[in-house]
């Protein structure tokens, strides 16, 4: 009799909390599992066929050791142990940018892959030097177009902006090597091909950059809502470089000092700032009118 009141005891618990599975009492409801984490195979397709995503220890390695240009390697915070040790200190003296990244991120980056802690991100295109860009102008025998990128961070406005550049006959791209993003494969297909063609210079400094190419005759101007002059109120025949700062702050302070003239995109309506790419096309367009009319 004991027996069955205390089954029946135990039968009431167990409706009132919906049933049990087999972890026994006090378990999740009947048909309710224990979220498991999943990888989407499509992301893990996808990530398999981007040429700009390497993962695993030795893989990465491997990277480093054929020279080819790497935009960043993340390694999972905390992670250092083993072969982990060297690989970061052959990143560094490689000038490789190593930075830390929780597990999840690393997981994202891979598509689920097994990346033992370190997954890197490989430039898709071979950067040229500044003098390089000079020298391109020089053989076509035209005066300097060069448009400089002042930490842009959305890989779509850099590669819309490469692919105008490209369309306007512009001589060559400048990116920073910290602070914006480089030449990935997002870069890449929104460029539409334009980045296979487009010289793109890496800088460790945009403002050695400007002073290089001030020392060989070139103009440098600032796109700034405080400029004085209109876009087209501006003389682009010359030799020039177009400075697009970057989506949320614009240029630097120093950047601004830095350059001869600042230019202005008039804006009429409620919104007071142009996307990155958009003002960068206004700009080179503009460019292009004047050197074709004269």
């Amino acid at each position: 009799m004991q027996n069955r009141n205390n089954r029946a005891k135990n039968n009431s618990k167990y409706q009132k909390n919906g049933g049990a599975n087999r972890g026994g009492y006090g378990a999740r409801p009947y048909g309710e599992r224990k979220p498991q984490k999943r990888i989407d195979p499509e992301l893990t397709e996808a990530v398999a066929e981007r040429e700009d995503i390497v993962y695993g220890r030795n893989p990465v390695f491997e990277l480093l050791e054929s020279g080819r240009a790497i935009e960043k390697i993340y390694v999972q915070s905390g992670e250092r142990t083993g072969s982990i040790v060297k690989l970061v200190a052959v990143a560094r003296a490689s000038s490789v940018i190593v930075v830390e990244a929780d597990r999840k991120k690393l997981d994202e980056l891979s598509g689920g892959g097994l990346h033992q802690g370190v997954v890197a991100v490989a430039a898709m295109k071979e950067y040229c030097e500044v003098a390089d860009i000079l020298a391109v102008a020089k053989e076509k025998n035209e005066k300097p177009f060069i448009i400089i990128c002042e930490n842009i961070t959305d890989p779509h406005n850099l590669g819309a902006i490469i692919r105008t550049a490209c369309c306007a006959g512009a001589h060559g791209v400048i990116i920073p090597k910290r602070g914006g993003v480089g030449v990935n494969s997002t870069v890449y297909k929104t460029s539409a091909g334009a980045a296979e063609y487009m010289p793109v210079a890496k800088v460790n400094s945009i403002s050695n950059a400007i002073g290089e190419l001030k020392a060989n005759g070139v103009w440098i101007y600032g796109t700034d809502a405080s400029g004085e002059q209109s876009y087209t109120e501006c003389d682009l025949n010359g030799s020039i470089a177009l400075v697009i700062g970057s989506e949320g702050e614009g240029m630097k302070k120093h950047t601004v000092s830095q350059c001869d003239f600042l230019v202005k995109i008039p804006l009429k309506g409620k919104i007071n700032s142009l996307n990155a790419s958009a003002a960068a096309a206004v700009m080179i367009y503009e460019a292009l009118r004047q050197r074709d009319s004269k």
